[in-house]
């Protein structure tokens, strides 16, 4: 017997926290946070992070366990969520991943594995320094070159992707993205269900714009701030998130605060868009249309708890 297992997902902004809060409460879930900046402790604004009233009580995990200058990655996630799920399936409760990072999603439901190869140091250094004396942007093209499905997955900016993938390559000589793909096809060991819940592309970028805005009523300066004055830099994982970066830049000088919250929304949008290319190419995915169901919630839960009693998960 497959143990049970509910994936809520979805563009940035489209819903998902207060939906998943519903769902958990009928089907006993807890859920597991795939998201890879509400992870990390004191960045709540920047992150949309649930707060503990929003919770009404439904266990959360993956959630403030990191400090922000601790990196996390897709392996971190896969180790932290399944221990989480051993604890859940203990409890005979059901978990429920819910967040937007794809690839995250992908590593549990798909149970990949991350080989590990031989870590060569000096390679390593040779591409980082490649990187700070060349730009993010050239060493990018040098992944293009090798493997240009992962350099069409990876943004430039993910200098460290970008290096782990140009690793990949020099010591196995298999693109990664071959690697991934394979993975990518195994059977799920779980009985899932693989909600995608989205919203009209205007409206959705609409709500992203809204919600920037209301960040920086929220105080997202300030929070921003005060990371700085932790010792938090541009070049810390973390600080790489949406949010982040570009506030930092304007707190740095590098721009105006009207540029950085334009940039901010842009890259937000773009962010997004990218999601959805994502999960479109997910196999076993249950769209959930807000507009088909007139944005009643109530409705969309029910239409998953259909779902998930076909699935005979609940």
């Amino acid at each position: 017997m497959k143990k049970p297992l509910v994936i809520l997902t979805g563009p940035t902004a489209a819903g998902k926290t207060a939906l998943s809060i519903k769902l958990a409460k009928q089907i006993q879930g807890e859920i597991i946070s795939a998201d890879s900046m509400q992870v990390y402790r004191r960045m709540d604004i920047g992150s949309a992070k649930i707060t503990s009233e929003e919770m009404e009580g439904v266990p959360h995990h993956l959630i403030d366990v990191l400090e922000p200058e601790e990196e996390f990655n897709v392996v971190v996630f896969q180790q932290l969520a399944r221990r989480a799920m051993e604890e859940i399936y203990e409890r005979n409760h059901i978990p429920i991943i819910v967040g937007g990072t794809g690839f995250y999603i992908q590593a549990i439901l798909n149970d990949i594995a991350f080989t590990e190869t031989e870590n060569d140091g000096a390679y390593r250094q040779q591409l980082e320094q490649q990187a700070k004396e060349g730009g993010a942007q050239k060493l990018h093209e040098q992944l293009a070159e090798v493997d240009p499905k992962a350099a069409l997955e990876i943004h430039p900016n993910n200098i460290k992707r970008v290096i782990r993938a140009l690793e990949f390559y020099k010591e196995t000589g298999t693109r990664i993205s071959e690697h991934n793909e394979e993975q990518r096809k195994k059977d799920s060991p779980y009985n899932f269900a693989y909600f995608v819940l989205n919203m009209d592309r205007q409206r959705l970028y609409e709500r992203i714009d809204l919600r920037v805005d209301q960040m920086l009523l929220d105080g997202l300066l300030e929070e921003v701030k005060h990371l700085k004055e932790e010792g938090c830099h541009a070049d810390m994982v973390s600080m790489q998130g949406l949010g982040y970066k570009e506030i930092l830049s304007y707190l740095q000088g590098e721009c105006s605060l009207e540029e950085a919250v334009y940039i901010l929304k842009r890259d937000t949008r773009h962010f997004a868009k990218r999601q959805l290319t994502w999960f479109r190419r997910e196999r076993e995915v249950c769209w959930i249309e807000r507009e088909k169901y007139d944005n009643d919630e109530t409705q969309m839960l029910n239409a998953m708890l259909k779902i998930l009693k076909e699935k005979e998960i609940i």
